[in-house]
């Protein structure tokens, strides 16, 4: 069986507002197009897959246990439209946190892989045919550490996130205005794959 192309997605700035560290749902405003775009992923039989640094743990502003809830609320905020998250994966670590557990210099955090590869081996993925969709500049960074094509949004930071990506001599396959665009973007390169591989088309 083949292993399932994916969508990364960042959340914070992608998905929905940056609004810093928030540890309750309440605080977490969802972008409205951000559910019409998991639904398209859904329907385009890709993965649709969460991947997010959340130091608001490792700093003390909020608990695991705090985050997951969070997650759990988005997860059932997306299952209300019609759209399906079918991971969150999150990074809890901050290098200089006065808990042993979340002070740690890990290989989970943006741009690093650890998050991509947790996922891959819980569902089965394909990372090298993935995309990654965020905000920052660790966002594209981490696409292309793990062969993924990087998508930028130019939601939360993306616009400072472009720059700063040209004066580093590196850039996104794409730069969208926000995730529906970016989705749509993915789709017509997933579409013309199929037609060139002549596989059928189930859009």
């Amino acid at each position: 069986m083949n292993k399932r192309r994916v969508v990364f997605l960042d959340r914070d700035g992608t998905i929905n507002e940056d609004v810093g560290y928030p540890g309750r749902y309440d605080q977490v405003r969802i972008y409205p197009y951000s559910f019409e775009a998991v639904r398209r992923i859904n329907e385009a039989g890709l993965a649709a897959v969460v991947i997010t640094n959340q130091s608001g743990v490792g700093r003390g502003f909020f608990t695991e246990d705090d985050l997951r809830v969070v997650h759990e609320k988005m997860a059932k905020a997306f299952q209300a439209e019609n759209a399906r998250l079918d991971g969150i994966f999150y990074c809890p670590h901050f290098i200089s946190s006065a808990s042993p557990e979340s002070g740690v210099d890990c290989a989970c955090r943006k741009p690093f892989p650890g998050m991509a590869l947790k996922a891959r081996e819980a569902l089965d993925l394909d990372l090298e045919g993935s995309y990654m969709v965020g905000d920052k500049v660790e966002d594209i960074r981490f696409g292309l550490a793990i062969g993924a094509t990087p998508v930028l949004v130019l939601t939360g930071y993306g616009r400072g996130s472009l720059a700063k990506l040209k004066d580093e001599g590196l850039e996104p396959a794409y730069a969208a205005p926000d995730l529906l665009d970016a989705v749509q973007w993915i789709l017509r390169r997933e579409k013309a794959r199929r037609e060139r591989e002549n596989v059928r088309d189930p859009l």
